[in-house]
């Protein structure tokens, strides 16, 4: 038995694992912190003016939502600053998650504060100015509101881009859409590339291997039985096929090319994925993710406030006002324990994406080999890393499961290990 390892996907190898918007997402955060300063010194003051403790809390909530942006701004200052730092093993990509992390135990706290101060006013009411009140509750939900806009700009849907960044290129941008394939004299890389333009299939030779478009056919084979046929034209580098490629983007693929004087055949199988599919939670920036869950937060707990002071006015219900502060600490409670469960998933590295481990395996699998060990982990927002363990009776190295892997442009950072049973004869 002979052991084979490789590490890392690529020969020159960083460890930058940064999300693709991450110096957007540290500015946006800065402007929306000079905003929440400013709300939250009129909220304070006007709640303690008026005796409203749901603009009180909203203000205290205000206070400690600025102080936890700016644990996210500094979160991402820290992270860019050290992302070439080698003492970080795996960079500098969880910091995010950590500041999320921290942010998540703030927001439990201001909901049990919140939820404490609103029973003592149940059983003390206290009087409420209200024509002094609601104005600044609207004021700060209007602030709320912006803040929200200008966080969600700087994080927006990823489409086909899948979060790759900063320093680290990865090969095209469609994720599961590549094929590598190993046709004997070379290997290949089989694209549906859509960026930008309608969609058609590549063939791009990853070595000195020769296409020529007469020697290349595709065959499409849809899941109902439909076929197409597709022909290519020579290209700067690559082959492309004349035909766009119809939706949806299912189909099994017999790639047939002439080596030889003979064709060979060669299949590969793709799957219609959504924008925002199942795996998509390992894009997620859950620094950004933290700060809009404050400014939510900030924003439900508004419109609480507005309800009760104007049905407190309007009926003399006194108790509507702390009502509307524990509603508000039961939302805020909630939304903490969400971001605490995913943060720590990722800080105590579960699997982000068992259907992705799932489909390592099967790759891996499907041609008889078998995967003793497979650990799959985030390194940061759309980067994930993974240690594969592999047994092979065939004469295989680790390099040939590592161009197979290569269609999952999430896995950033490979580990592979190959346990060769194949006999001598």
């Amino acid at each position: 038995m002979t052991v084979d390892r490789t590490i890392d996907r690529f020969a020159a190898h960083d460890h930058v694992f940064l999300g693709e918007d991450h110096d957007k997402a540290a500015r946006r955060t800065w402007a929306v912190i000079v905003l929440c300063v400013a709300m939250m010194i009129a909220e304070i003051v006007g709640g303690a003016l008026f005796g409203s403790l749901a603009l009180i809390a909203d203000g205290l909530h205000m206070s400690t939502h600025a102080g936890a942006l700016l644990l996210a701004a500094l979160a991402y200052a820290y992270a860019r600053k050290h992302a070439n730092d080698r003492n970080f093993t795996f960079g500098t990509g969880k910091f995010g998650d950590l500041a999320g992390y921290s942010s998540a135990i703030i927001l439990a706290m201001i909901a049990l504060l919140i939820g404490y101060e609103a029973v003592s006013r149940f059983l003390s009411p206290v009087a409420i100015s209200f024509n002094e009140a609601i104005p600044i509750a609207v004021l700060g939900l209007a602030v709320n509101l912006v803040s929200a806009w200008l966080l969600s700009g700087g994080h927006h849907g990823h489409g086909h881009g899948h979060g790759h960044s900063l320093g680290h290129e990865h090969p095209h941008y469609h994720g599961e859409d590549v094929r590598r394939i190993d046709v004997g004299a070379g290997v290949i890389e089989l694209e549906v590339f859509e960026n930008g333009v309608p969609p058609r299939f590549r063939l791009r030779p990853l070595d000195s291997l020769g296409l020529h478009a007469s020697h290349a056919a595709i065959e499409i084979i849809r899941p109902a039985g439909g076929r197409q046929m597709f022909t290519f034209a020579d290209r700067e580098g690559y082959l492309e096929s004349l035909d766009e490629i119809p939706e949806p983007h299912e189909f099994v693929v017999k790639l047939r090319l002439k080596q030889d004087e003979q064709f060979k055949e060669f299949e590969e199988s793709f799957e219609e994925h959504g924008h925002e599919a199942s795996g998509s939670a390992h894009h997620r920036d859950n620094n950004m993710r933290a700060a809009i869950v404050h400014v939510a937060a900030d924003a439900a707990v508004s419109v609480l406030v507005i309800v009760g002071l104007l049905l407190a006015r309007t009926f003399g219900w006194l108790w509507m006002d702390p009502l509307a502060g524990l509603i508000g600490a039961v939302v805020i409670a909630n939304w903490s324990f969400g971001l605490l469960r995913d943060t720590g998933g990722i800080l105590l590295d579960r699997n982000p994406d068992p259907r992705m481990a799932e489909k390592i395996r099967q790759t891996i699998e499907s041609e008889g080999d078998r995967v003793t060990d497979l650990h799959l982990w985030r390194l940061g927002p759309g980067h994930l890393g993974a240690i594969v363990a592999i047994t092979t009776e065939k004469h295989r190295g680790a390099e040939y499961y590592r161009r197979n892997l290569g269609k999952f442009g999430d896995l950033s950072h490979l580990t592979i290990e190959v346990s060769n049973h194949a006999s001598a004869g």
